[in-house]
């Protein structure tokens, strides 16, 4: 009896400081109130396919033509620049600050067109000796601003 009751008293107090918090289940889907979406950007790009990939994941249907009726999301520009933070006592780059920019379009029914960009940035230690590897590094940590433009993106789509 002693431990039934000591299962309780730890679930109603589990209950309590979950609701003291402030935490709640969030229901829909961020992006539940947009059915489909036309997406258009550069046909072999990584970030439009990321993009889609996301959409889908969210049960929104990507349209083949763009319709007025419903949003659209134009991808015109993304882009990586690098500037260097630090030199090896030898004149070589020792670390660099990657910046991800992507501009997007949103053109939602009945709004006028909304421009958008995003940037992110990324320290990025080089080591002249270790090319292949860096290299690789590189392409993980593109792949990752790309992963966290399109959450924004996501994101500012879920704000509308």
């Amino acid at each position: 009896m002693q431990r039934l009751s000591r299962y309780w008293l730890c679930l109603l107090l589990g209950v309590l400081l979950l609701s003291g918090c402030g935490f709640q289940l969030r229901g829909e889907l961020p992006l539940a109130k947009y059915p489909a979406i036309y997406l258009e950007g550069e046909r072999h790009s990584e970030l439009l396919a990321k993009l889609s990939d996301q959409l889908q994941r969210n049960n929104v249907k990507l349209l083949p033509g763009a319709d007025a009726k419903l949003p659209h999301i134009q991808l015109q520009n993304d882009g990586l620049q690098r500037r260097t933070l630090s030199l090896f006592p030898n004149g070589q780059v020792a670390e660099y600050e990657l910046i991800y920019t992507v501009e997007y379009q949103l053109l939602m029914p009945g709004a006028e067109a909304t421009n958008h960009k995003i940037e992110l940035t990324r320290d990025y230690q080089d080591d002249p000796s270790r090319a292949l590897a860096k290299a690789r590094e590189l392409d993980l940590l593109l792949d990752e601003l790309r992963t966290q433009a399109v959450s924004r993106i996501i994101r500012q789509l879920g704000r509308l």
